[in-house]
């Protein structure tokens, strides 16, 4: 089954007051830092913070009676079960979401709050989409899929119409790329309109089974290791999306965690905008490469669940990455005035001191010394690079930890 132009046009007319169209912003940060002229699309203001809900909502809404009665089923340990579980209280239909069972609690909890029952089953995604077809048949319920499904593209495709009318003159726009769902929609809607604008995919480095296999001209399955864009993290592309994504794609590129983890920093800081990693990848890659200098280019932020645990890593290690915090470890004579005469040399180049830990039990200790740790704030690399060689010119015994 292939996705139209005309289909993703209908999407858009199945609605009602329930999808946001979200808005583009002009970013006069992102525009010095990468050379181009960036809008962002916000896709992380739509409910529950991610553009999930627009494919579940348009999927659910266009359900026969007897699938309404049946309920629907799906798998997911974020952002689309929160979107199917949404979609399903608005059209009052039962809603059973399979998730791992080392989702996040948040997840799980904001799942449940939206009425849904959620069945924990499984290590992985995998597992629990084979618990979520086993349920679909015994039920008779509808699956709704992550990504691989006509209507989902179709309705996250709106996303490209709603750019095209907000700044009809891109030039080029970054998509995310998990399963596909949201580039393949965006490719078919933006494509038809006007074939010159250069659509952009953007994977994880961990998991890039979508570049994978349009190199080799078959859907591939791939190990994949460790991101914390778990948004993006599929083994396996769908599909209808490959097909699609194969024949209108100019280009998919990579990411890793750190250049991540710089541009969701930099967006909080700077933009006031929570966005979740796979969110921010397509910005990330714009961030840290500058491939298009002078060119009118649109990341999607797709998204804005992030657990808070990883929030407050995400704030220490930006920190770190834009040389604004450093922690190191010192050794000093375990006498009164010996931490006083390091504060007096940190002072005069004004850094700081954010914590401080003594140790004097740790078995790199000597007795009559004391380890110190401090984490101190910097105004930048070149303020920490500057503090790094007055310590060593004082000859002060310590190293850097990071």
């Amino acid at each position: 089954m292939s996705v139209t132009y005309d289909d993703i046009v209908n999407a858009q007319k199945i609605q009602d007051n329930v999808i946001r169209k979200t808005s583009l912003t002009f970013s006069d940060t992102f525009t010095q830092l990468t050379g181009s002229t960036v809008y962002l699309k916000n896709e992380f203001e739509q409910k529950t913070g991610s553009f999930k809900l627009r494919g579940a909502y348009y999927k659910i809404k266009t359900l026969s009676e007897e699938e309404r009665k049946n309920g629907v089923v799906a798998a997911s340990a974020g952002n689309h079960a929160q979107g199917v579980a949404f979609a399903s209280m608005i059209e009052k239909i039962n809603c059973t979401i399979v998730m791992p069972k080392n989702a996040s609690p948040a997840k799980v909890a904001a799942t449940r709050g939206y009425g849904a029952t959620v069945i924990l089953e499984g290590k992985n995604y995998d597992e629990s989409w084979v618990e979520a077809q086993n349920i679909a048949m015994k039920t008779g319920a509808t699956i709704v899929h992550a990504f691989d499904d006509p209507q989902i593209i179709a309705a996250q495709g709106v996303i490209g119409l709603e750019i095209i009318e907000q700044l009809p003159d891109v030039d080029e726009i970054y998509v995310p790329i998990g399963g596909g769902g949201l580039a393949a929609g965006v490719l078919t809607a933006v494509k038809d309109k006007n074939p010159n604008v250069k659509i952009i995919g953007v994977e994880s480095k961990s998991f890039p089974s979508m570049k994978n296999s349009l190199d080799s001209g078959k859907i591939e399955t791939i190990g994949g290791g460790f991101t914390i864009a778990d948004g993006i993290s599929v083994r396996t592309p769908g599909k209808h999306t490959f097909e699609i994504i194969k024949d209108k794609i100019d280009e998919i590129v990579l990411v890793d965690d750190e250049e991540i983890i710089k541009t969701m920093f930099l967006l909080m800081e700077r933009s006031k905008s929570v966005v979740e990693p796979a969110g921010a990848a397509g910005l990330a890659y714009l961030v840290s490469k500058k491939p298009s200098p002078g060119k009118k280019v649109v990341p999607i932020l797709c998204g804005g669940n992030i657990d808070m645990y990883l929030l407050g890593q995400i704030v220490a290690k930006g920190l770190a990455t834009m040389g604004r915090m450093v922690k190191i470890f010192i050794l000093l004579k375990d006498k009164p005035g010996a931490l006083k005469e390091v504060v007096d040399e940190l002072a005069l180049l004004s850094a700081n001191i954010v914590e401080v830990v003594h140790d004097r039990l740790s078995s790199n200790v000597r007795a009559g010394t004391t380890g110190v740790t401090l984490s101190l704030e910097t105004e930048d690399q070149k303020h920490m690079d500057k503090l790094i060689q007055h310590l060593k010119e004082k000859n002060i015994d310590f190293k850097v930890l990071t």
